[in-house]
């Protein structure tokens, strides 16, 4: 999956293979997708950072809840920025 450019100014973490398919296994790549580019990126290096394979799991396991309770980043709350509509 290619990611779209970005005005980040870190370098743009790699999606693993087994992130996006636990994504899309669990429904929630919308969900992802609709996160700032930012927690994108920060969920990515977090999980791609964990040395072990229980800590990758468990980080992963973590972002999902997290995508699919919606109100939460890295354990702390979060509400999602206005959404502009385009008028026509």
């Amino acid at each position: 999956m290619t990611q779209p450019e970005s005005r980040l100014s870190r370098p743009i973490e790699p999606m693993p293979p087994t992130v996006e398919q636990a994504l899309v296994d669990s429904g929630l790549l919308n969900a992802y997708r609709a996160r700032p580019p930012y927690q994108r990126n920060d969920y990515l290096g977090w999980i791609n950072r964990a040395k072990r394979l229980e800590t990758k799991q468990r980080r992963l396991d973590q972002m999902l809840s997290e995508l699919e309770r919606g109100d939460v980043y890295m354990k702390m709350d979060w509400r999602p920025g206005r959404v502009d509509v385009d008028a026509d």
